[in-house]
């Protein structure tokens, strides 16, 4: 298994790597947005995207956005193949590609948004903390890329400041102390967001 940083020869698995993204949200009943195989393309050719492969066989993958003039970098379509989840292995690709966008923009703030609570508590252990929306990027092209999410419509009914997903924010140049990971009081806060968000569209 090599995890390494991915170029323009593996653009072969673009396909295979959209479409595993796109089976996997629809598996989980979440909301996630779509990466088309010639996005996927791009980020491999510029040198933004870290792929594992098992000799010739596509495992993972997971690749860097540049949003704000390069104020904020955030990791997205991380993706691990079925026959290969279960195994630590989206733990190993998100450290390395948390590493590239640390030595590729050392000055960015790292952010995501997820619903997963395995990918939280990833970026938890990197280093990532809960934010508030506010604190991410306000760059518009970011929030295009929510259209494709099923859950776009509470992002807008809510003006960019709340949706389903948790926004996590990683500071190079704020030193806090970690906590141990809560994982049952994100759970629960996870549920009553939901419930006051779905009860809202759906009223």
């Amino acid at each position: 298994m090599k995890i390494i940083r991915a170029k323009a020869e593996h653009i072969i698995y673009a396909k295979t790597i959209s479409e595993c993204i796109d089976e996997s949200a629809k598996s989980r009943g979440t909301g996630i947005a779509r990466r088309t195989p010639e996005y996927i393309m791009t980020k491999m050719q510029n040198g933004n995207a870290v792929i594992a492969i098992d000799q010739d066989k596509f495992a993972g993958f997971c690749y860097i956005e540049v949003w704000g003039h390069g104020k904020y970098v955030a990791h997205s379509g991380l993706i691990v193949a079925p026959d290969y989840r279960g195994q630590g292995l989206a733990r190993k690709i998100k450290k390395e590609v948390f590493d590239l966008s640390l030595k590729k923009y050392p000055d960015a703030k790292v952010f995501g948004i997820t619903t997963g609570m395995a990918v939280m508590k990833i970026n938890y252990q990197l280093g990532y903390k809960p934010v508030h929306f506010s604190e991410l990027t306000d760059d518009p092209e970011f929030w295009k890329g929510c259209q494709t999410c099923k859950n776009y419509d509470v992002l807008t009914r809510t003006e960019q400041k709340m949706c389903l997903c948790t926004g996590m924010l990683f500071d190079p140049n704020e030193k806090s102390k970690q906590k141990p990971f809560n994982e049952r009081a994100i759970e629960r806060l996870k549920q009553i967001k939901q419930a006051l968000l779905l009860k809202k569209k759906k009223s």
